[in-house]
């Protein structure tokens, strides 16, 4: 599985590409921060994500998209430019029919470090030494996008397994070859 992972932001917007498999080591494919002027207006900044977005896109076609899940912070204008950019993402992915997935900041420390609480150094440290990287990669963006990419590699299958289950139960009683028609078990 291929993984492109977007940490969005609109100055700097981490996108990191991994391909592996839950149980087996991981490979790094690509990193880096697809940056806008902040001086510039939101609707040409916003166009500069599409853009480096696309191109990302073009040159490592992802089985899937993992994007950072927006969270309320005190500063509003940095959750806007987040949101932008986070729909952004998610709209360039549905476009060509990639199936997009959101991961909680804290769902992701905790799947790469093992606690929910686990600050950006941590995080960095064991990007790098779970992709097996001769230094850090740099700015914190692009080791964010490659942690949410290790994080769907490792859980979103799982997770995508429970909602259909749960799916599943919803919808009623599954009517299998072993199920008997009519049974009140």
């Amino acid at each position: 599985m291929r993984v492109l992972g977007v940490d969005p932001g609109l100055t700097r917007c981490g996108v990191g590409v991994v391909e592996g498999m839950p149980g087996r080591p991981l490979r790094m494919a690509g990193v880096g921060v697809v940056r806008t002027p902040a001086d510039a207006e939101i609707g040409q900044r916003l166009l500069l994500v599409e853009q480096g977005l696309e191109s990302w896109l073009d040159e490592h076609r992802p089985d899937l998209v993992a994007v950072e899940r927006v969270f309320a912070q005190h500063n509003v204008r940095t959750v806007m430019g987040t949101a932008q950019a986070s729909a952004v993402a998610m709209l360039c992915a549905t476009r060509r029919g990639i199936p997009v997935t959101l991961h909680t900041p804290s769902e992701v420390k905790a799947a790469v470090t093992g606690s929910g609480r686990a600050d950006k150094a941590q995080v960095t440290a064991m990007v790098q030494r779970l992709l097996r990287l001769d230094a850090p990669p740099k700015p914190a963006d692009a080791a964010d996008a490659l942690a949410l990419a290790i994080c769907h590699i490792w859980r979103g299958g799982t997770t995508n397994r429970l909602q259909a289950a749960a799916e599943a139960a919803r919808s009623g009683p599954a009517r299998g070859p072993f199920s008997v028609k009519g049974s009140s078990r």
